[in-house]
């Protein structure tokens, strides 16, 4: 069967995070507390509001992809005057449905999310698997990115 894309609905959550999960610890995430209750509040409050939006590659009933976009709004600055912004997250694929072109074709379909909710960029922190995928795309690397932990 072909690969698909759709749009993440509620009914999709728990595999969702399922893939979330698995992608973090592949890119090396301590686990050191259950992420299910977060992120499932997380994502209830977010897809409700408009401000995240998520397309999956799915093959038949299962899926092998996952895709995720955040708009947060900023006060605005040169690069992005609108101050709207998309947080890129969640882009995973199955082991087996890698080097296919899935990420690809998911990373654009949320790219064009934030265009259409006027996003004036697209941010990314990305694991070393993927920037790859994020530099053919044309994301650039901001070596300033730093992070406190509260």
């Amino acid at each position: 069967m072909a690969v698909q894309y759709r749009k993440l609905t509620e009914k999709d959550l728990d595999t969702f995070i399922e893939m979330r999960i698995r992608q973090l610890r592949e890119e090396g995430a301590r686990e050191n507390i259950d992420l299910r209750p977060a992120l499932i509040g997380y994502y209830n409050r977010h897809m409700a509001d408009g401000t995240f939006v998520s397309w999956l590659a799915v093959d038949g009933d299962r899926i092998v992809g996952t895709s995720g976009m955040s708009f947060v709004e900023k006060p605005p600055y040169f690069s992005c005057p609108n101050g709207k912004i998309g947080l890129l997250s969640s882009m995973f694929t199955a082991n087996d449905y890698r080097r296919q072109g899935i990420a690809k074709e998911l990373l654009t379909r949320v790219v064009n999310e934030a265009k259409e909710y006027g996003c004036g960029c697209v941010q990314i922190t990305a694991s070393d698997m993927g920037v790859l995928l994020y530099t053919d795309f044309g994301f650039v690397k901001n070596g300033n990115f730093m992070q406190y932990i509260l």
